[in-house]
C-alpha cells in the first residue's frame, strides 16, 4: 500500500463509516433503534472503526515516514562523506604529495640518505599521507546498510590494516560481546586501533598478535608485535602522539594500561578488573 492510499484511507473510512451506518440504520434499524439512541450510537461506532483500523494505518503511515526520513538522512550523510572526501583530497593531500616531491628533491640536492633527522620527517611525512588516503577511502566507502556485530567490526578493521599495510595480524578474541558496554566497546576498539597504528608506524616489523580474553575478574587486551620496540621513556615523552592518548583513554575507562618490552617482545596491554 502506497503513502498516498494510506493518507486517503483514512480521510475517506470515518465518512464511509458514517454513511454506512446511517444507511443501515435508516433501512433496517429504525423499528429496533430510535433516533435519539442511534444519534447517540454514531461518534461510538466511528471511535471503535478509528480505534479498529485506522490504527493500524497510522502506524503504517508513521513507519513509511520513519523510513523516508532515514533515507534523507542517510542522502545527506553520503553527499557529505563525498564533500569531505574530495576537500581532503584536493586539499590536504595534494599539498602532501607536493611537499614530498619537494623533500625528495631536497634530499638529491643536499644527499641525505643517510642523515637520521632527515629520514625520520620523511618517514613521518609518508605516515601522514597514508594515514590521509585511507581516510579518504573510507570516506568514499559506503557503509553497510546491514548491522553488524561489535566483532565483525573489529575484522573488518585488520582486513584492511592488513590489505594497505602488508602486516599479519594474528587474532585470537576471547571477550563477548554480552561481556562490554556500548561506551566500553567504541573506547576498546579506538585503543586497540591506536596501538595497532602505532606498531605500523614504529615497530618495523611485518607481523603482530592481538590476543583478548575474559577473566573471573574481568578481562585482558594484548596487543604485541616483535619489532624495534620502545625506550624506557618512550610512553613518558609521548605527549601528544598515540601511546599517549591510549594510556588517557585507558585511564578514563578506568582499565590498568601497561607497556612492557621483555625478550624482544613489545606487549601492550589494556586490563579491566571488575570492582
Amino acid at each position: 500500500m502506497t503513502y498516498n492510499q494510506i493518507k486517503w484511507l483514512i480521510l475517506l473510512t470515518p465518512t464511509i463509516t458514517i454513511a454506512l451506518w446511517e444507511y443501515i440504520r435508516h433501512e433496517f434499524l429504525l423499528p429496533y433503534i430510535s433516533m435519539e439512541v442511534g444519534n447517540y450510537l454514531s461518534p461510538f461506532l466511528v471511535f471503535v472503526v478509528t480505534l479498529v483500523f485506522l490504527r493500524h494505518l497510522f502506524t503504517r503511515l508513521e513507519h513509511m515516514q520513519n523510513e523516508l526520513r532515514q533515507e534523507k538522512t542517510k542522502k545527506i550523510e553520503l553527499i557529505e562523506r563525498d564533500k569531505l572526501a574530495k576537500e581532503l583530497h584536493d586539499g590536504i593531500a595534494q599539498s602532501l604529495f607536493l611537499l614530498s616531491v619537494k623533500m625528495n628533491k631536497f634530499n638529491r640536492k643536499n644527499q641525505l640518505e643517510h642523515d637520521q633527522d632527515f629520514q625520520k620527517m620523511k618517514q613521518t611525512l609518508q605516515h601522514i599521507h597514508d594515514d590521509t588516503r585511507q581516510a579518504i577511502t573510507n570516506l568514499k566507502y559506503t557503509p553497510n546498510q546491514t548491522p553488524i556485530s561489535w566483532r565483525e567490526t573489529i575484522n573488518q578493521f585488520l582486513d584492511e590494516i592488513k590489505s594497505n599495510h602488508s602486516i599479519n595480524i594474528h587474532l585470537q578474541w576471547h571477550i563477548s560481546e554480552d561481556m562490554l558496554t556500548a561506551k566500553e566497546k567504541v573506547e576498546l576498539f579506538a585503543c586497540m586501533k591506536e596501538a595497532v597504528m602505532n606498531v605500523i608506524k614504529h615497530a618495523n616489523t611485518n607481523e603482530m598478535w592481538i590476543n583478548a580474553f575474559e577473566q573471573q575478574n574481568g578481562w585482558i587486551c594484548q596487543i604485541k608485535d616483535r619489532g624495534i620496540g620502545f625506550s624506557d621513556t618512550a610512553l613518558r615523552n609521548s605527549k601528544g602522539y598515540g601511546l599517549h592518548i591510549l594510556k588517557n583513554r585507558a585511564i578514563d575507562m578506568n582499565w590498568h594500561f601497561s607497556l612492557e618490552r621483555k625478550e624482544n617482545e613489545t606487549t601492550i596491554t589494556l586490563k579491566k578488573e571488575q570492582s
